[in-house]
């Protein structure tokens, strides 16, 4: 059931790239868009089928692979990868609803994308290390040529560098798994087998594999400062493209820090936990105040995601019952938003040709502007900011209420982001929205309903999931709850108490 999420997509992407004759551009976004909703739909049966009061991995397929190297094909799905398997779904079947119809070579094009949503599928669902990094690393090829082929005036300069980075990060997880098999004498790289034995190790060599799994899964997030990848790949990729490594890439970094950071080493993770709460902060900060200084709306959004992200890793530091839950709802909730931003600034740029806020002013205008996306950028900036009734609030209060009592300077810094991501989309908005229509884009061709179809999706999700919260919270609860209970260093310091005194 899981493994048809991974091996179709494959198989439609390598039929419509290498059968052109057949398949003509209209059927080839035709084929893909089918098989994109498919594999969404698929995941959602799934998702009904899902006991969320099991603990363990369902819908478990294995066999043995490579003997010699210890190579399982083991897959699962728990409460912390099923949201994000919809997720993964979901945003690829709007990214290619979003495409451009006229671009070129789109059989190779929508075969990328369809590669990519199976690597990502594959890697929430792979229950083995080594599997786990060849779909880590084979989500690296297609994400490089979306951007290097599809992408801006630099792409080649920011597609290199989203390479070389992500090089970096797939090579010290690979490093640190391998570190692991070889230290522990595990006779395969099957997770709950590692799992078992890593917690074993001496504590130096847990916190050296555990520093490389921090840093390899730290530029994948990305956070400071290990971030400078991820503003040059969001403004050079096409809208789709960012939609799709905002929402979904940049969660195999958080999930892989849950999984197999916390996973795997939770007496490690115990004592670098006011480190790594710090780390969240800085970043938090960080990407906030780079935000409110950006002319770009697109490089706008971008900051504002190194600022997010930092918030699952204050959660994950604090490893509360409440942190851990919330982390989960955080990775669903900035896909949903990331993606509604991003394809309201892609909108925008469609229809003024430009996303500088220095040239944009006006767009509300009712008759000759753009009413119904600007409406739209409200629900996705209130949202953001973490306005009650939107997604990102529950997210959030979970998030900073879950962490406060174990982290409370850092909770506080990061809650100041928070504030910040008001003040700079509040410059977005009145800027680019508010005023006079500017004399520089008027009389703008309206966007149809085709082009709103994907952000209005998004804005219900948003609204309906910031209502309704209780439907993530009881999905992921009992996983992640088995993880704070796997976790006694982390408990144990919860209720002496010395470690709230270390990260206050």
């Amino acid at each position: 059931m899981l493994s048809a999420l991974i091996w179709v997509p494959i198989l439609i992407a390598a039929l419509v790239a290498f059968l052109p004759v057949t398949f003509t551009p209209k059927v080839a976004r035709q084929v893909a868009l089918a098989t994109a909703i498919g594999a969404f739909i698929w995941s959602i049966v799934l998702l009904f089928g899902f006991n969320p009061t099991v603990g363990e991995m369902q819908y478990s397929e294995y066999f043995a692979w490579i003997d010699t190297l210890g190579l399982t094909y083991s897959l699962g799905v728990d409460g912390l990868s099923m949201p994000l398997l919809v997720l993964n779904g979901l945003l690829t079947a709007i990214a290619i609803h979003s495409s451009d119809e006229n671009l070129p070579r789109p059989r190779l094009y929508y075969a990328l994308i369809l590669l990519l949503n199976s690597a990502v599928a594959g890697a929430f669902l792979a229950q083995d290390l080594l599997l786990f990094f060849i779909f880590y690393e084979l989500e690296l090829i297609p994400l490089y040529l979306l951007i290097a082929i599809w992408g801006g005036k630099r792409r080649g300069y920011a597609a290199t560098k989203f390479l070389l980075y992500t090089a970096v990060s797939g090579a010290l997880v690979l490093a640190a798994f391998l570190g692991i098999g070889f230290l522990s004498g595990a006779s395969s790289f099957a997770y709950l087998e590692t799992q078992q034995l890593a917690s074993l190790l001496p504590l130096g060599q847990q916190l050296l594999l555990l520093g490389a799994i921090l840093v390899g899964f730290g530029i994948k997030i990305p956070l400071v400062p290990f971030h400078t990848w991820l503003p040059d790949a969001h403004v050079e990729a096409s809208t789709p493209i960012s939609v799709l490594l905002a929402g979904v890439l940049l969660k195999l970094g958080t999930y892989g820090l849950l999984r197999f950071g916390l996973g795997l080493f939770p007496d490690s993770w115990a004592l670098l936990a006011p480190a790594l709460a710090i780390w969240a902060a800085v970043s938090s900060l960080y990407g906030a105040f780079n935000a409110i200084a950006q002319r770009d709306m697109k490089k706008m959004v971008a900051f504002s995601s190194v600022a997010h992200m930092g918030y699952i890793l204050l959660a994950a530091a604090a490893a509360t019952p409440i942190a851990l839950v919330a982390a989960v709802l955080q990775m669903v909730s900035h896909g949903l938003i990331s993606g509604l931003l991003f394809l309201l600034v892609g909108i925008v740029y469609k229809k003024t040709g430009s996303r500088d806020l220095g040239v944009l002013e006006g767009l509300f205008n009712w008759e000759r502007g753009l009413p119904i996306t600007g409406s739209l950028m409200v629900v996705g900036v209130m949202a953001s900011a973490g306005i009650p009734g939107m997604v990102g609030f529950i997210s959030e209060f979970l998030v900073f209420r879950g962490s406060f009592s174990i982290f409370p300077i850092q909770t506080i810094l990061c809650m100041i982001g928070t504030g910040l991501t008001a003040v700079y989309y509040l410059i977005l908005m009145e800027k680019a929205f508010f005023g006079r229509l500017s004399a520089l884009v008027i009389n703008l061709p309206p966007a149809n309903w085709s082009e709103r179809l994907p952000a209005i999706v998004l804005a219900i999700l948003i609204v309906v999931l910031g209502l309704q919260p209780g439907w993530l919270v009881k999905l992921s609860e009992t996983t992640t709850a088995a993880m704070v209970i796997e976790s006694p260093s982390v408990v144990s310091y919860r209720s002496v108490g010395s470690w709230g005194s270390w990260g206050s």
